[in-house]
Formats: structure tokens, sequence, C-alpha cells
């Protein structure tokens, strides 16, 4: 089974070419919702969180407060390659089950789309990789509006992203998401007709 790694930093637009290779008939593995899938308690990734980060990034009711971690991970580059290292792993090993599974039921290929497909390694398991970028303004504003949250806080997390040069060195294609909808859609129809 074909895997095709899809990645990129946030508010990039990866979820946009997610989404159009799904319509296609393609099952799609989302490594954020595995991840928030294993965040519900009790969680042997809830335990390895708590153990390097501490209670302070917990609720009382013992659920995580992302709120609090992602303040901790977005302004210190070894905390966040802490989380990294702590939990994708075990994200990764999800997946990979995933994976077979939809083997055995016949599919003749997979979308994974992960924010740190590179960073995990599991690029090298994938047939081919797809970067998505996008210019740092575009990003900030698109991660404003999704997740409610204010241009500083937004501007943080673009901070703590690797920058363009890491995707377009460690990817088979990339897709400028720079203009318009319209030339983005017609970068994702090239690149479905390479892939598919």
């Amino acid at each position: 089974m074909k895997i095709i790694g899809i990645t990129g930093p946030s508010g990039s637009g990866k979820s946009v070419l997610t989404e159009h290779l799904s319509k296609k008939g393609l099952p799609c593995i989302d490594a954020d919702r595995v991840y928030h899938s294993m965040l519900i308690p009790p969680s042997p990734c809830l335990d390895a969180i708590r153990k390097n980060f501490g209670d302070s990034v917990f609720s009382p009711d013992g659920t995580l407060d992302r709120v609090a971690l992602g303040a901790v991970v977005f302004n210190d580059s070894e905390k966040l390659k802490l989380l990294n290292s702590t939990v994708l792993g075990m994200v990764i090993e999800r997946i990979r089950q995933t994976v077979k599974e939809l083997e055995s039921e016949g599919h003749r290929a997979v979308i994974v789309d992960a924010p740190t497909l590179i960073e995990s390694g599991f690029n090298k398991e994938c047939d081919v990789v797809i970067s998505v970028i996008a210019p740092v303004e575009d990003r900030i504003l698109r991660i404003r509006v999704r997740d409610g949250i204010s241009a500083e806080k937004a501007a943080e997390r673009v901070r703590a992203q690797k920058d363009d040069s890491f995707y377009t060195e460690n990817s088979d294609h990339i897709i400028y998401n720079s203009k318009d909808m319209e030339s983005f859609t017609q970068s994702i129809a090239k690149i479905e007709a390479l892939i598919l």
C-alpha cells in the first residue's frame, strides 16, 4: 500500500490538500486526531507528559491543560523537543497499526497528515512526502481565526516551528499556498496527477 505523507507548518493549508485527496476515496490518518485520542485519561501518553512536564500542565480533573502546555513548549525550543520525544513514538506506533488495518482491508493508498511527519522520522516510511508551505503573515492570520487566539500567540507558534527550507529539503513535492485559492487548487491538481 502506498503511504502518502503530508506535512507543513501550522496554518499552511495542508488540511485543504488532505481534504481534497480524501474526496478521491483515499483514507486519511490525521496525526493530530490520533494524538488527541490518546489524551483521554487514563492514558500512558498522559502519564509520560506528566512525568516530563509535571502537574502544572494538568487540570484538577486529570485532563491535559493544552493551553498551559502550549505556553510552555511554544516559548522554549528545548521543551518542544522534549514534548515531541515524549509523545511522537506513541503516536507513530498507533499510526502504523492503523496503516496495517487499512492495508488488510484492501486499500491501495493512505494519506498520513502529520505536522511533525519529518521530525518523527515517519517520512522515511512514506512512499512520497508532500509539504505545504505559506507566507508567515498568512499562517498567523489563519491560526488566529482557526484557534481564536491573539496575533501574538499565533506568532509564538509560528516562531516555534521549522522554516521553509526544512520542508523543501525533506520533501518529494512542495506546494506553495501563497496566492489565491484557485492557484492553490491548481497546484494540488498537479501533485495529484503525479502521485495517484
